[in-house]
């Protein structure tokens, strides 16, 4: 157990200092996508939204914007298909829009590895073992990620977010992160059939 807490301890000061140079780093980036974004696709150049992280505790996810507002006659969002762009599906295949997470990560909402955050709707539909998942950090990247993103059924991800949280290492999320940079090289996994996400996890799927 005490070897435990001081894996957690040295994963929380990785993140700290890798999310901080990620951050100097991509600086450039993020200023040039940034601009691109209020030029192609308008304000607000990021899209928060509420996800679930460790112990069920809801926080607002950072992205980068990728999609059009745009709506209809009644004010209501059109559909994603409507609002996609050729930019903003870029920014999702080379997965640039993940970055301003790391902010999220400085923060203590999440990781750099760990299950994926999810929507606060599906809190209501996991299983008593589903539901373990919420027992670490959420993820920028993690098991499932390069084991299939986006390609593999919910059940399967499940499964394999349940495997990261019992056999969680530091050697692990080493593993992770460098498998997680070449998966995105490749763009492995990001699509499900012809949908830029994953369908709606309703607790029977």
């Amino acid at each position: 157990m005490e070897f435990k807490k001081v894996e957690y301890f040295v994963k929380r000061l990785l993140d700290i200092i890798l999310a901080s140079i990620g951050l100097i780093i991509l600086s450039p980036l993020l200023l040039i996508v940034s601009i691109l974004i209020k030029i192609k696709l308008g304000s607000p150049i990021f899209f928060t939204q509420d996800r679930v992280g460790k112990n069920n505790k809801v926080f607002k996810i950072i992205k980068f914007r990728t999609m059009k507002d745009i709506k209809d006659e009644k004010g209501n969002l059109i559909t994603e298909s409507e609002r996609r762009t050729y930019f903003g599906n870029k920014l999702r295949d080379m997965s640039i829009d993940e970055i301003p997470e790391l902010i999220n990560i400085l923060k203590g909402d999440m990781s750099l590895v760990g299950p994926r955050p999810l929507l606060v709707d599906y809190l209501p539909y996991y299983n008593e073992e589903q539901i373990k998942r919420h027992n670490v950090l959420p993820g920028l990247t993690g098991w499932a990620q390069i084991n299939g993103r986006n390609s593999i059924t919910w059940s399967e991800k499940f499964k394999l977010d349940l495997w990261y949280v019992n056999n969680y290492s530091l050697m692990l999320d080493t593993k992770i992160l460098f498998l997680t940079i070449y998966k995105v090289i490749k763009r492995e996994g990001i699509n499900q059939g012809i949908e830029v996400t994953m369908e709606r996890f309703n607790g029977m799927n």
